[in-house]
């Protein structure tokens, strides 16, 4: 009887273990597919599912400096809505190169012209690809920095 109890308990085991194993993998191949997607594509994208790596009031500080120079109307939220996308393209369109549509939609025409700003102007240090990385996260806080002196409140 101990005999058979044994090798009971030892085929549960084994079968546990496989079925672990197969879980496992199963995970292991969903979360290798996910982290293959790259993280910005040169697509356009809804403007709200940006991120351009900066906090609220960062976004705050470049909303003042927008109303300030390039007709945005508001309202300084914090929040990078069309209407901050649509200013933020004409500074571009106007200064930086770009030639796209002023539609609010952050697109890799959007992401290149930037990237030519933030690297003459904010120490950007990556290629000019429209794709937002890193570098150009870093910069463009640094940008946002320098515009907080046109927030007065």
């Amino acid at each position: 009887m101990r005999t058979l109890t044994r090798t009971l308990v030892g085929a549960t085991a084994a079968v546990g273990i496989l079925a672990g194993s197969l879980a496992s993998a199963g995970s292991g191949f969903a979360a290798t597919e996910v982290a293959t997607k790259p993280a910005v594509s040169t697509r356009a994208v809804s403007p709200l599912a940006v991120d351009l790596g900066l906090t609220q009031t960062e976004v705050r500080w470049l909303q003042c400096w927008l109303m300030d120079h390039w007709d945005f109307p508001g309202p300084i939220d914090g929040q990078f809505n069309t209407e901050t996308w649509k200013a933020l393209q004409r500074f571009l369109q106007a200064e930086w190169g770009y030639t796209g549509p002023i539609d609010g939609i952050f697109g890799s025409g959007v992401v290149r012209s930037l990237q030519l700003f933030l690297k003459a102007e904010h120490g950007y240090v990556g290629a000019i690809d429209g794709v937002w990385g890193p570098a150009a996260q870093a910069a463009m806080k640094r940008f946002a920095r320098s515009c907080s002196e046109a927030c007065t409140d």
